[in-house]
């Protein structure tokens, strides 16, 4: 049977020989991850249900994110508990402050990820990983509990749209404003429990980085998964840093797809999500007049180290705008390290940005950086839902962080400037 990338993994991890949309299958679990938020509630599912043991000890992701270094008590508190169960079960993949990160930016960076897996993650925006060809999607706290005793998750094969790309990005056009296009053409629900599945020569031009951000975001377009193949970027990636090594799974030339959307990537102008959904798409040069108080540049979509170097090459040797708050949050350890050695910290210092340890924090409205009534923002997180950074009269624009940072500079929702040429 003609199968797609998706479903061939899921096929390989069922122990079938094919499998076709719609179908139930049990498949096992290279991976299962959880954060400082979900994994308490997954554990307390876990000790419910009298599960005694993990099913692999090295196939356990604990990475302490939202509210971390803690910003409360209930956040200390959910903190300790994930320390307690990763401590009493050996959980090789647990990391705390110190050696934390962003977890979606955090595992490909560290090689716990690789082609071929198939992975569950209590945290909606797991589908990241499908950038280096794996299959990988958010479930909730019991289906990570279950899938932490068993090493098992069920599933139904999605259907799958293929996405066509042709040509290659201009200078200050990146993954997220790829993504962002994306969503706007076809809707929050327009991949509905489906795979996103990226194809064609266009892809040889997209950075590791892009394709990461890319994958990120297919959950706002309602997609069960997203996913690239892998070519030699990817290999380059891959290589020397993943702990397993990969298995590469191609689509059947003859694979059924609900669709082809054809993408011209040099048609891809700087785009911004305006409140308060995804698909509120428009380019950045139409909004020249609305006027920002808060930049937010981070998070598991943008918090790598592209993203940190459009923010230099934008922020270096210039002023944030009066009345703006710049926060610059580096996704890694590993990212941040490499932004003091180049002397990116000291340049957004110089601005008037502030720059903050890894945490998910303002993109979710948690902390470093909440939004009060009336309050707008530009940033370059993943969702702009009501109330989703503070108050429920605030607003959330997305952009890539070229474009957050020229706004940055400005006040006003800006265009970076080589984009307008």
């Amino acid at each position: 049977m003609e199968m797609t990338m998706t479903q061939k993994i899921l096929a390989a991890h069922a122990g079938l020989d094919s499998v076709a949309a719609g179908q139930l299958i049990s498949a096992k679990l290279d991976l299962v991850l959880g954060n400082d938020i979900t994994t308490p509630v997954a554990v307390n599912e876990f000790q419910k249900a009298g599960f005694r043991d993990v099913f692999d000890k090295d196939r356990i992701a604990i990475v302490l994110d939202h509210f971390v270094p803690n910003k409360d008590i209930k956040a200390a508190e959910q903190s300790r508990q994930c320390r307690e169960f990763a401590c009493s079960h050996c959980v090789s993949h647990f990391y705390d402050v110190g050696k934390m990160g962003i977890e979606h930016a955090l595992l490909p960076e560290q090689g716990v990820v690789t082609a071929g897996d198939c992975i569950i993650g209590a945290d909606s925006h797991t589908c990241t990983y499908g950038a280096l060809g794996a299959f990988s999607t958010g479930v909730g706290s019991t289906d990570m509990a279950a899938g932490m005793a068993t090493g098992k998750a069920w599933f139904k094969v999605p259907s799958a749209i293929r996405f066509e790309l042709t040509g290659s990005l201009a200078p200050n056009v990146s993954g997220k404003d790829v993504i962002l296009t994306i969503i706007g053409k076809i809707g929050v629900d327009g991949a509905l429990y489906k795979s996103m599945e990226f194809s064609g020569p266009g892809i040889a031009s997209l950075s590791m980085d892009d394709r990461l951000c890319i994958c990120n975001m297919a959950i706002e377009a309602g997609a069960k998964n997203g996913i690239f193949p892998v070519d030699d970027v990817t290999l380059a990636y891959m290589n020397g840093r993943c702990e397993r090594a990969p298995v590469i799974y191609t689509a059947d030339p003859d694979a059924v797809y609900e669709q082809t959307i054809e993408i011209d990537l040099s048609r891809i102008v700087p785009t911004v999500a305006c409140p308060h959904l995804p698909e509120n798409t428009r380019p950045a040069s139409e909004l020249h007049d609305i006027k920002i108080d808060q930049v937010v540049i981070g998070s598991c979509t943008n918090g790598r180290m592209e993203d940190m170097e459009a923010a230099y090459h934008a922020l270096n040797g210039k002023t944030v705008a009066p009345g703006v708050r710049c926060i610059i949050i580096p996704a890694t350890m590993a990212v941040y390290r490499e932004c003091v050695q180049r002397g990116y910290v000291t340049a957004f210092i110089d601005a008037g940005a502030i720059v903050s340890t890894p945490t998910c924090g303002p993109c979710l409205g948690g902390y470093m950086g909440i939004l009060a009534a009336g309050e707008r923002c530009i940033a370059t997180t993943n969702r702009n839902f009501v109330g989703r950074m503070g108050h429920v009269k605030s607003e959330v624009y997305l952009a890539s962080p070229a474009t957050a940072a020229a706004s940055a500079l400005t006040g006003y929702i800006t265009e970076p400037k080589e984009a307008g040429k």
